[in-house]
């Protein structure tokens, strides 16, 4: 099992796996619409009860190695999330989410390139997977800017939006 002190640096940001304690936070900052509507499995209404259910889960996650989040800081404060998860037969799926006062800040960028390196040199996985709403035109910057490409477009359900909505899919290979 990975020990869960690791930290990733991204000055000025430093990731922590997250931790139940973080559930009020995240609460705060999906609690915006802006935020939660781009995020495919979140629930809208955003609730504490909700994230206080779902962060303990990232505890046996990180034990099975079939995902690791991090609580993404900046001068101590939570302002978002980047994970891998689905990992298995060496790939995985890459993800982030911010608080919207740290958009356009580089802080996406700086967040996605720690993980990311997490997964190919402390995971050793060959290739990640990323997606996101064809209408957030932002996280697909972002994801090309750092070497994905695209694979293709569809659809996936958004339980935020509770519809289905068009999406885009996204690969990086290690090297």
């Amino acid at each position: 099992m990975l020990d869960r002190d690791v930290r990733l640096l991204a000055s000025p940001l430093v990731l922590r796996p997250t931790e139940p304690a973080d559930a009020q936070r995240f609460f705060e900052i999906q609690s915006n619409w802006n935020v939660t509507r781009m995020l495919r499995l979140a629930p809208w209404p955003a609730t504490l009860a909700a994230m206080e259910a779902w962060l303990p889960l990232h505890l046996d996650e990180w034990a099975a190695g079939t995902a690791y989040r991090f609580a993404v800081t900046c001068e101590g404060r939570v302002i978002g999330c980047a994970d891998i998860d689905e990992i298995a037969e060496g790939t995985g799926d890459f993800g982030y989410w911010l608080e919207e006062a740290s958009w356009g800040r580089g802080f996406g960028k700086a967040a996605a390139r720690a993980v990311i390196a997490f997964g190919f040199e402390v995971l050793g996985l060959r290739a990640l997977t990323a997606g996101h709403a064809a209408d957030n035109a932002a996280s697909g910057h972002v994801l090309r800017s750092l070497g994905f490409t695209p694979t293709h477009d569809g659809e996936k359900a958004s339980r935020s939006r509770g519809e289905v909505i068009p999406y885009r899919f996204l690969r990086l290979e290690r090297g």
